[in-house]
C-alpha cells in the first residue's frame, strides 16, 4: 500500500524526468536524466523520514522499487538489482 511520503520516478513524453510525491498532484522537481531524478527523489525521502521510491522506465514500465532508510519494510525481498 502507498504511503502519502512514498515518490514515483518516471519520464513525460517532452523527454523530461519527474520526481513526483505519489499524493501530490503536481511534479516536486524536474531533470534531464533518470539518474539526477533518483538521487533527488532519494535525499527528498531521507529528509521525510524515509519511504518507497518507484522509478518508471521510458515506456511507463516499473524499472525499480527502494526502500529509502530510515523507512521500514515490513517484508523485504532478497535485492536482486544491488
Amino acid at each position: 500500500m502507498s504511503k502519502g511520503r512514498d515518490r514515483t520516478v518516471y519520464h513525460r513524453d517532452d523527454g523530461v524526468w519527474v520526481n513526483k510525491r505519489n499524493d501530490a498532484d503536481k511534479a516536486s522537481s524536474l531533470h534531464d536524466t533518470q539518474g539526477e531524478a533518483n538521487k533527488v527523489a532519494a535525499e527528498m525521502l531521507r529528509n521525510q523520514g524515509g519511504g518507497e521510491r518507484t522509478t518508471m522506465g521510458i515506456h511507463g514500465q516499473i524499472v525499480s522499487k527502494d526502500t529509502i532508510a530510515p523507512g521500514n519494510d515490513p517484508c523485504p525481498p532478497r535485492d536482486r538489482e544491488h
